[in-house]
């Protein structure tokens, strides 16, 4: 992190809000995100409230997800957010099943050693799930992902939408199967750009789709989410992980964010999503406006 000059910067806490005074913070901060539009919008939204508050903020978004762990492990990103899930079996190669709180706190502890800190999670479980048109799933019976593999072992070829990330990934479709006892056949997989799957499904060129469950296209496009009933897809917690020298350097740092983090959960991100991927609002806007509605910055 580059470091400059610091001025003063006096945080109150008000009513649980952490409010700035006309004291500047002049450390730069580098707010990294990754490349689909929940983490665009979740920097977007960082960067404005910490650039409210006072800091330098450059904003690196757009990111692969690995680049951008391994620029924050070097120190070229200060802080982005990170799903317990991911930092669990991708970062740390812990491969047992974790309940919420045991994720986090696993990660929490594995991450520190390497000198990265994981704040309060917000209420984001941005967990991997499997999708279908809300019609189709009644009609078919199909309520779970056992209730899937059963109409599949019956003999039904259902056509599954997939990213090329979960298609190869340690907890992605091929462990998933496994787990669930069913196959939907490699000439029945179609490979596609995430963005794509749910218009896919939408437009009936698929018949189950990866989705991830905060995506404001499930609401939008009346798709179902596939209750997860063996509890295969791990939690993933959207939580801020920063570098420890970047809270040593910003004693406020840690509560600010907190108090961002507090603000967050499913419901709330969903529309954020939605707005963006649906009704094509820019991010920079939609992260605006989450911002002064909940008070975080002027309007």
């Amino acid at each position: 992190m580059k470091q400059m000059t610091l001025a003063l910067l006096a945080s109150l806490s008000l009513a649980g809000t952490v409010v700035p005074t006309a004291a500047a913070q002049e450390n730069e901060l580098v707010v990294g995100g990754k490349n689909f539009t929940e983490q665009q919008l979740i920097s977007s939204i960082t960067t404005q409230y910490l650039d409210h508050l006072g800091y330098d903020v450059d904003r690196r978004a757009g990111m692969g997800s690995s680049v951008l762990r391994q620029a924050q492990e070097n120190g070229q990103v200060d802080l982005y957010w990170e799903y317990t899930g991911t930092s669990l079996i991708v970062y740390n190669d812990v491969e047992e099943k974790l309940g919420p709180d045991e994720a986090y706190a696993r990660v929490k502890e594995l991450d520190a050693e390497k000198g990265l800190v994981w704040l309060e999670p917000s209420g984001v479980n941005n967990t991997y799930a499997l999708a279908m048109r809300a019609e189709d799933a009644e009609e078919r019976g199909i309520a779970t992902i056992s209730d899937l593999a059963t109409v599949v072992n019956d003999g039904a070829e259902l056509v599954f939408a997939s990213n090329a990330e979960f298609y190869a990934r340690d907890d992605g479709l091929r462990p998933m199967q496994e787990i669930y006892g069913f196959s939907f056949g490699r000439a029945n997989i179609k490979r596609m750009d995430t963005g794509l799957t749910y218009s896919a499904l939408r437009d009936e060129q698929v018949d189950v789709a990866i989705a991830t469950t905060t995506d404001g296209r499930l609401s939008a496009f009346n798709l179902t989410v596939l209750e997860d009933d063996k509890g295969f897809f791990p939690p993933y917690a959207m939580t801020p992980v920063v570098n420890q020298q970047a809270l040593d350097d910003n004693p406020d740092l840690e509560a600010q964010l907190n108090e961002l983090s507090a603000r967050l959960d499913d419901d709330s991100m969903r529309q954020l999503n939605e707005r963006v991927d649906v009704d094509r609002q820019t991010v920079e806007d939609v992260a605006e406006d989450f911002l002064i509605n909940e008070g975080l910055i002027d309007a």
